[in-house]
C-alpha cells in the first residue's frame, strides 16, 4: 500500500512540475479532437513525460493490485487497458519520430528511455499478483456474461502473460527482464548504425558522359544534392529515389556496380558494422524464447498468428519457392540472352539485372516507367488515392490547419459522408536525412471508447517519393504509386476502426493478416477504368492513353517469378534465422550466403549481405513474420477476385470488406472475419493465378 501511495505522489509531481514548463505530453491538448501539438513539442519534454507515464502507469497497477474487491473483466482487464495515457502518448509520437524525422539527441534518448520502458513492461509481466488477479478473471470468464470481443480480450491478456514471462519462477523472471532490455537495446543499435550507414555514402560524378541514360528528373535531383552538400556535377544517395532510377537508367556499369555495392554492404564491416548485432539478436531471441519453454523463436512468434506454427509457414514458403523458381531462372536467362544480343558480354550480375531488365521491358511493352512519370504527379495522385476511398468507403479528406512534426507533412481531417469525424490523417511523402528508407503506416492515437466517449485515431503515412524540383513538381513511378495504394490501405484500416479498445482496433491484429487490406488496395493501380479518372499529363492535362494503361496492365506480371523469388528469399532467411536453436559460428555473411544458395538465380556477391539491413526482422518487429507478406497475397489476390466478379467500385463489396475486415481490428479470429467476407476460406491458387505462374516451367 505504501508503494502504491508513493508512485502516485512521484507521478503528481512528475506532471506538477511538468506542467509549470507546459510539458503538451503532460496535458490535454486544445488543438481540434485533442491532435498532438508537434509546435509545441521540444526534445527537453520526453524524458519527463516518460518519467511521468511509467509513474502514472505503476500507480495504475498498484491500484489494481491493491483492490480488495472480486477481480472482474472491468476492474482487472479494462482498469489495465486504461493504465498508460501518458506512456502511450509520448511513446507513439516519439518512437514513430524516430523513424520518421530523428536526429543524434532523439536516437542517444532512446537508448536511455529503453532499459527505463524495459523495466515498467517487466513491472507489469512478472507481476505475480497482478497475474493472479488477470488469471482469477480468465478462470471465472463462463461467468462474467462477456461480449465475444471482451472474451478475446480477456483471453488476449491471459496469455500474453504467460508468454510475457508469468509463470517463471523468480530467478528466471529476472533474466527474462534482462533478456527484454539487452533486446531492445540491440535493436535500437541496429537501427541508428542503419540508419547512419545509409546516410554516410554518397556518389558524386562529375563527368557528364558517365550518366548518359539517365532521365532529365534524376540528373535535376542529383545537380540539386550536389549543389546543397557543396558539390561540382550530380550527387546520388542510397535513398530509395535516388538509387532505384540510378540502377534502372545508368550506362556506366562500372558506376552501377559501385552504387550496388554500396547499398547491398550497407552497415556491413565499417564504422557502423551491424554484423555482430545480426547474432546477438539472434542469440537473445533464441534464449528468451528457450526461457519461455519454446524451441525456438518461431515457435513463439507464430502462435498467435494465422499459421500458427513454423512447419505450416515453411511448407508454404517452400512450395511457393518450388513453384516460382523456374520461372525466376527464365526470366532472368531471358534479360541475359536480350542484353547479350545488345552487345553485352561476360554472365549478368546483381548490378547488370535492373538495367537490362527495363531495357527489355522497354522494348516488350515499347514503354518505360519514366514514359509514365508526367501522368503521376503526386498532388493529382493524392487527390486519386482519396478519391478511392470516398467512391469505396464514402471518406473525405479535407486539408485542415494543424501542426505536422516537419514543414513537408500534410495534414487531413478525415470525414465520412454524414459528416462524422473518423481520423487526423498526416502525410510525410518526401526523403531525407531524418527518416528511415522505405514506406510505411504508422498511428500516433488509435481509435477507442472508453466511459462512452470515443476518441477517433490519428493515423499517418511515411514515404521517400521523388521532391519536387524549381522546375517541375513530385512526379512518380507507377511503381511508387502502387506503394501509396498500398500503404493507404493500411491506413484504411486505422481510419476505419471501430472497437471499444485500442488493443484490439485497427492494424492491431495478426502479423500475417495486418498486410491484407494494404495489398488488395494495390490491385486499383492496375485497373483502367480508375487510371483514366485521374492520370493525366502534369504539363498539357492529356489524360493518359489507354494504349499506355494497357501496357501497365500487360506488364503487371512482368518478371513476377523474379521478383516472387526474391520476397520468398527474405522470407526464407528470416525464418532461418529464427528456427535456429544456437547462433551458428559462422558470420552472419556466410549464415546468409549458405542459406540462400539454393535459391540464387544470379551470381552470389562474396561482399554483400542484407542481413545487417535487414531492419524489417532485426528492428521492425516482422521477425518470424516476413513471410506475411506472401501470406497475405493470398488472401489479397482470393479477396479482390470478389471486387473483380461484382465491379471494383462496387459498393455492396466495399460495405463488406469494411465491415467484417477493416473495422473489426482484432475483435474476432482473422479467419473467421476473412470467410464472413468471402463466403469460403482463401483460395491458395489465387495468388499463382495472378502473377502468371501456372504454366508449368523446366
Amino acid at each position: 500500500m505504501k508503494k502504491s501511495v508513493l508512485v502516485f505522489c512521484a507521478a503528481c509531481a512528475l506532471l506538477s512540475s511538468c506542467k509549470m514548463e507546459s510539458n503538451p505530453f503532460l496535458r490535454e491538448s486544445p488543438l481540434p479532437y485533442g491532435a498532438p501539438e508537434f509546435d509545441k513539442i521540444k526534445m527537453e519534454h520526453y524524458k519527463p513525460a516518460f518519467e511521468a507515464g511509467i509513474a502514472e502507469g505503476k500507480a495504475a497497477i498498484d491500484k489494481i493490485v491493491a483492490n480488495t474487491e472480486t477481480p472482474t473483466f472491468r476492474n482487472v482487464i479494462v482498469a489495465m487497458e486504461d493504465a498508460n495515457p501518458i506512456l502511450d502518448n509520448v511513446g507513439n509520437i516519439f518512437y514513430n519520430l524516430l523513424e520518421a524525422d530523428a536526429n543524434d539527441e532523439m536516437q542517444a534518448l532512446a537508448e536511455e528511455i529503453a532499459p527505463m520502458m524495459t523495466e515498467y513492461s517487466m513491472y507489469v509481466s512478472l507481476n505475480e499478483k497482478l497475474f493472479e488477479k488477470v488469471k482469477a478473471v480468465y478462470d471465472n470468464r463462463e461467468n462474467e456474461n462477456l461480449a465475444p470481443n471482451e472474451l478475446r480480450l480477456l483471453d488476449q491478456t491471459y496469455k500474453s502473460f504467460v508468454r510475457g514471462g508469468a509463470l517463471l519462477q523468480r530467478e528466471d523472471r529476472e533474466k527474462y527482464a534482462a533478456l527484454s532490455e539487452k533486446g531492445s537495446l540491440l535493436g535500437l543499435q541496429f537501427g541508428k548504425n542503419l540508419l547512419a550507414a545509409t546516410n554516410a555514402y554518397t556518389l558524386n560524378v562529375t563527368d557528364s558522359t558517365r550518366l548518359a541514360g539517365m532521365p532529365e528528373y534524376v540528373l535535376t535531383a542529383a545537380a540539386e544534392a550536389a549543389a546543397e552538400r557543396g558539390e561540382q556535377g550530380w550527387t546520388f544517395s542510397l535513398q530509395a529515389p535516388s538509387y532505384g532510377p540510378f540502377m534502372d537508367y545508368c550506362r556506366d556499369r562500372d558506376l552501377r556496380k559501385e552504387l550496388y555495392l554500396a547499398y547491398n554492404t550497407r552497415a556491413v564491416g565499417g564504422e557502423f558494422d551491424n554484423s555482430q548485432n545480426v547474432k546477438d539478436i539472434a542469440a537473445n531471441r533464441i534464449e528468451t524464447s528457450n526461457l519461455l519453454g519454446y524451441e525456438t523463436y518461431a515457435d513463439y512468434a507464430l502462435e498467435n498468428r494465422m499459421a500458427k506454427n513454423k512447419a505450416t509457414v515453411e511448407d508454404f514458403l517452400s512450395n511457393l519457392m518450388e513453384r516460382s523458381l523456374p520461372f525466376a531462372k527464365a526470366e532472368v536467362k531471358e534479360v541475359e540472352d536480350f542484353a547479350h544480343s545488345k552487345g553485352f558480354e561476360g554472365p549478368l550480375q546483381s548490378w547488370d539485372f535492373a538495367f537490362w531488365s527495363e531495357r527489355l521491358k522497354e522494348e516488350k511493352y515499347s514503354f518505360n516507367a519514366e514514359e509514365l512519370k508526367p501522368y503521376f504527379e503526386l498532388e493529382s495522385c493524392i487527390n486519386a488515392v482519396f478519391g478511392l476511398a470516398t467512391r469505396l468507403y464514402d471518406l473525405h479528406f479535407e486539408p485542415i490547419d494543424l501542426p505536422g512534426y516537419h514543414k513537408d507533412v500534410k495534414v487531413y481531417d478525415v470525414k465520412d459522408g454524414n459528416g462524422r469525424h473518423m481520423a487526423v490523417f498526416y502525410a510525410d511523402f518526401f526523403p531525407r536525412e531524418s527518416k528511415r528508407g522505405g514506406a510505411w503506416m504508422t498511428e500516433f492515437r488509435g481509435q477507442s471508447i472508453r466511459n462512452g466517449v470515443e476518441k477517433r485515431p490519428f493515423i499517418s503515412i511515411v514515404t521517400n517519393f521523388t521532391k519536387p524540383t524549381a522546375d517541375e513538381p513530385s512526379l512518380i513511378t507507377h511503381d511508387e504509386f502502387v506503394t501509396f495504394l498500398h500503404e493507404f490501405g493500411h491506413s484504411l484500416h486505422g481510419i476505419l476502426a471501430e472497437g471499444e479498445y485500442s488493443s484490439q482496433t485497427g492494424t492491431s491484429v495478426a502479423r500475417d493478416f495486418v498486410e491484407l487490406p494494404s495489398q488488395i488496395n494495390e490491385n486499383w493501380g492496375f485497373q483502367k477504368e480508375y487510371l483514366r479518372g485521374f492520370a493525366k499529363h502534369y504539363k498539357t492535362g492529356e489524360t493518359i492513353p489507354d494504349e499506355l494503361i494497357d501496357k501497365i496492365i500487360s506488364s503487371q506480371n512482368y518478371h513476377s517469378g523474379y521478383y516472387q523469388v526474391r520476397q520468398l528469399t527474405f522470407g526464407t532467411i528470416d525464418m532461418a534465422w529464427h528456427t535456429l536453436t544456437s547462433v551458428p559460428e559462422e558470420t552472419a555473411q556466410a549464415f546468409e550466403k549458405r542459406v540462400l544458395a539454393p535459391y540464387n538465380v544470379l551470381p552470389a556477391i562474396p561482399q554483400t549481405s542484407m542481413c545487417q539491413s535487414f531492419s524489417h526482422i532485426f528492428n521492425g518487429g516482422y521477425a518470424a513474420g516476413y513471410y506475411s507478406y506472401k501470406w497475405a497475397e493470398v488472401l489479397e489476390a482470393d479477396a479482390f477476385g470478389m471486387f473483380l466478379e461484382n465491379g471494383i467500385f462496387d459498393k455492396a463489396t466495399a460495405d463488406k470488406f469494411r465491415e467484417n475486415i477493416l473495422s473489426k481490428g482484432d475483435t474476432e479470429d482473422p479467419a473467421e472475419l476473412y470467410r464472413k467476407f468471402r463466403g469460403r476460406d482463401p483460395e491458395s491458387e489465387a495468388l499463382m493465378v495472378k502473377l502468371g505462374l501456372t504454366e508449368k516451367k523446366n
